[in-house]
């Protein structure tokens, strides 16, 4: 009895309420399982990293197992190494950026008037709330042992997965083919493999391009005397993990503190420092290191980083848009097995076919 434009509108609602149920439900299983699920993401983020070694020793003659062990020692290392250096880095820098801003913000109310004073007042409160966190950081560190627990399991959990991923990822696509029909079976290889590759090439580009941001930050202000150059160096490398937000937030901080210690001058020289860093990185690093991986538009990181960040906080906001890389590499593999080719068939250079018979990250590796 009704319109077919109705009924049309009316499956189409049911079919989007039924989505938004099924995703808010995996959403909530995610969260509520946090404890397995970021230890779980993390190794796959490791993994997508440090892929390329195992092969590498392989084909030198040692076993896939050692090799897979070797590559976590270095992990390891490579992981405690650069903890303790940006703990040692913030620990000595954090007192000279506490007592810089408050500097800046008198500089601040002196030139700005009303608007000044209320900056002022901001950055007052930031400075107790810095000591605040140090103090509390301090108190979690020497009585917190369940927060150490955790994190020590969670820690493990992710080394583990890590060693088993790299030992026996290239068993995946085998495992798959066992479990599902041909067709399907290739399908969810494909997207495994294109996922992956995603992942793999954002998080190597973003680590590439965070060690280069941080390193030209931190000569910058180091030359030009700034308090506590090496902890604002760090406080960039972390925040290139988080587009948009961190960068501003790190930059924001970095000239503040210029602002304080060497007056306008320096401040001003800084500011050109940390904008010169990030239009480099935008214009020449991005396109150049991340040319391979999937292009995310800018709209979409920053919608998936809010979305992370009001899911799992500063943990949703880091892993967000791996994630959401990972999510377009699949959302390409069924777009080109969804458009056939001139030919009527599937289209292979983005269906199961064509990305299974490239060179896959899991079946090659």
């Amino acid at each position: 009895m009704l319109p077919t434009a109705v009924r049309r509108a009316a499956a189409w609602s049911a079919a989007v309420i039924l989505l938004i149920t099924v995703g808010s439900l995996a959403v909530f299983a995610l969260v509520e399982l946090r404890a397995a699920t970021v230890p779980l993401i993390l190794a796959l983020l490791g993994t997508s990293l440090l892929h390329p070694v195992v092969p590498w020793l392989v084909r030198r003659g040692v076993s896939r197992g050692l090799a897979a062990g070797l590559t976590c020692v270095v992990l390891v290392v490579a992981v405690a190494g650069v903890i303790v250096l940006l703990v040692n880095s913030l620990v000595h820098s954090a007192p000279q950026i506490a007592v810089a801003l408050p500097a800046a913000g008198r500089r601040l109310a002196d030139w700005l008037g009303p608007f000044g004073e209320k900056v002022q007042h901001a950055l007052g409160n930031a400075k107790g709330e810095t000591n605040a966190l140090v103090s509390t950081l301090t108190g979690s560190v020497l009585s917190g042992l369940g927060l150490l627990t955790q994190l020590i399991t969670g820690g493990v959990l992710a080394l583990a997965l890590v060693f088993f991923f790299l030992r026996d990822g290239h068993r995946t696509g085998d495992v798959i083919r066992s479990h599902l029909p041909g067709r399907g079976a290739e399908t969810v290889v494909a997207c495994a493999e294109r996922a992956f590759e995603a992942m793999a090439g954002f998080m190597r580009g973003t680590t590439l391009i965070a060690l280069i941001d941080a390193g030209a930050i931190t000569v910058g202000l180091a030359a030009l005397g700034v308090p506590g150059a090496p902890g604002l160096g760090a406080l960039v490398f972390l925040g290139a993990y988080i587009p948009f937000v961190g960068a501003f937030l790190s930059g924001t901080v970095a000239v503040l503190v210029a602002l304080a210690d060497g007056g306008l001058g320096t401040a001003l020289w800084a500011l050109g420092v940390v904008l010169a860093v990030q239009l480099i990185e935008g214009n020449v690093l991005q396109p150049v290191i991340q040319s391979r991986t999937v292009e995310l538009h800018p709209a979409t990181i920053m919608v998936a980083v809010v979305a992370g960040s009001g899911i799992a906080g500063i943990i949703g906001a880091l892993l967000a848009v791996p994630v959401c890389a990972a999510g377009m590499g699949v959302v390409s593999v069924l777009r080109g097995l969804a458009q056939p080719d001139e030919a009527g068939g599937s289209a292979d250079r983005g269906g199961a076919h064509g990305v299974a018979g490239r060179s896959g990250t899991w079946q090659d590796h």
